[in-house]
């Protein structure tokens, strides 16, 4: 068992387990908001870290605490092979949880291979349910092929099956009936996100953000008594997914007689910073300790040396912000930070 000093322990106290990695930036989708305007299987321009390399990367993260990886993208499908990676990571020790983020357009055919080399945990981004309004989302997503392959995750024996949905005023708002009927039926935990001001895309973020306060309303006006999902519950066993150790941004609430649960991610009108336990490292390698800024540190040049290595995660979250400065408010102006820090003088 890691002792204190070994772990990963930011400057504000918060005990880092939990890594998620990027094993592309290209996508295969152009979602409106996240890559607006981009155009869908755009070439990569970044020389991405190999198997090898993050397999080492996590190994050391391993040895200071971490515990579960999630590998997102882009779009992560789009990595060739991506199943040799998943029983990497799955074999090393410490790790318990491997979990991938996708929009499940390529799941169908992968679903099996991956449950089978170790993934334990399946998000998929789903922000519509009506085929033309997907693919207006989605810059020309397929939604039955998104379908197919929820279908192919539960044949594949998944035991933890998310759906993300950004929730956008005058685009999705009026689908939130819908994802809650998909809870009455299956087991799935369908998960609420804030429209986040991410990118170049202030102006679509002020017409398109809303708060979750109103989807408990919803349920209320539906007479659908939805009550807390608390840790404690998953600990004994009353909640259909999830576990003792699972402390993400969601709050879960159940249906009463529901198979699924659904939850609520606020990461603008109520954020959970100083609960965060998580790192992100990006395609090409480096380490950014806050999701919602732009710092990073370029961890490539210590691979192959474990000390420098953990000297250089450590450096990265003694700069972790104490919270991100993600607009709170339509109308006000975020602010990020914009220097990027190559830590070449580690260990000299």
């Amino acid at each position: 068992m890691n002792s204190l000093s070994d772990l990963l322990v930011d400057s504000f106290g918060r005990v880092h387990n939990y890594v998620r990695i990027s094993v592309t930036d290209r996508c295969n989708l152009g979602c409106q908001y996240c890559r607006p305007g981009e155009t869908a299987g755009h070439p990569s321009k970044m020389d991405l870290l190999t198997f090898d390399e993050i397999a080492a990367i996590v190994s050391v993260l391993a040895e200071m605490g971490v515990t579960k990886v999630r590998i997102t993208g882009g779009e992560p499908l789009l990595r060739p092979h991506l199943e040799d990676l998943v029983d990497r990571l799955s074999a090393i020790p410490g790790i318990s949880r491997v979990g991938l983020t996708t929009n499940g357009m390529l799941l169908a055919s992968k679903a099996r291979a991956l449950r089978q080399a170790g993934l334990t945990d399946m998000n998929i981004s789903l922000d519509s349910l009506l085929p033309d309004r997907y693919a207006m989302i989605t810059n020309g997503g397929d939604l039955s092929r998104v379908i197919s392959g929820i279908e192919a995750c539960f044949k594949a024996g998944f035991e933890m099956l998310k759906l993300n949905v950004v929730l956008m005023r005058g685009v999705n708002d009026d689908e939130i009936e819908s994802f809650l009927r998909l809870t009455l039926d299956y087991p799935l935990q369908v998960r609420f996100i804030e429209y986040m001001p991410i990118g170049k895309q202030a102006e679509a973020w002020k017409a398109g953000y809303m708060a979750l306060d109103g989807i408990m309303a919803q349920c209320a006006d539906k007479g659908w008594n939805a009550r807390r999902v608390e840790p404690a519950d998953r600990m004994s066993g009353s909640s259909f997914c999830g576990t003792k150790d699972d402390s993400g941004p969601a709050k879960y609430y159940r249906i009463s007689g529901a198979a699924g649960e659904f939850g609520l991610i606020n990461p603008v009108s109520d954020h959970f910073c100083m609960a965060c336990n998580r790192l992100r490292i990006t395609a090409n390698g480096s380490v950014k300790p806050c999701l919602y800024w732009n710092d990073e540190w370029d961890l490539k040049p210590f691979i192959g040396n474990n000390e420098l290595l953990r000297q250089a995660i450590r450096r990265s979250l003694e700069a972790k912000p104490q919270r991100h400065e993600m607009i709170v408010q339509p109308g006000q102006k975020p602010a990020q930070h914009t220097m990027m820090r190559q830590m070449s003088q580690i260990g000299g």
